[in-house]
């Protein structure tokens, strides 16, 4: 397949997948023109690396998950590397929240500066 062909059925930019070529996350070869050329099965792992992008996990970590995930092996590595991957997911939220509480009593100060939620965001 070529690369616009690839691009446009995986519903990504053809920079895209330039760029996970790059990061050693997709193959192509080429053809005497030097057009990119991908296997059949490369719409599909465009969208398993999107899958575990959306999911959080940089370049350097797909690259380790990518081939368990394709032979559907789960090694103990794997699920130590996933289940810390998580956690650092589930800090994240936490503080999300947190910023979110804060700027509830940031509006809350603004709408009614003598309300004790000044008090209270000085305190989190």
């Amino acid at each position: 397949m070529r690369i616009g062909e690839v691009a446009a059925e995986a519903g990504v930019s053809t920079r895209v997948l330039r760029y996970y070529e790059q990061q050693q996350l997709l193959a192509s070869t080429r053809t005497p023109a030097g057009h990119r050329e991908y296997e059949s099965t490369a719409v599909e792992r465009v969208r398993l690396i999107q899958l575990l992008y959306g999911a959080g996990l940089s370049s350097r970590t797909i690259r380790g998950v990518l081939p368990c995930v394709e032979a559907g092996e789960a090694t103990p590595e794997l699920l130590q590397l996933l289940a810390t991957e998580r956690q650092r997911t589930e800090q994240q939220i936490s503080s999300l929240l947190t910023a979110r509480d804060r700027l509830d009593d940031v509006i809350e100060a603004t709408v009614n500066p003598h309300h004790d939620c000044v008090e209270r965001a000085l305190t989190r």
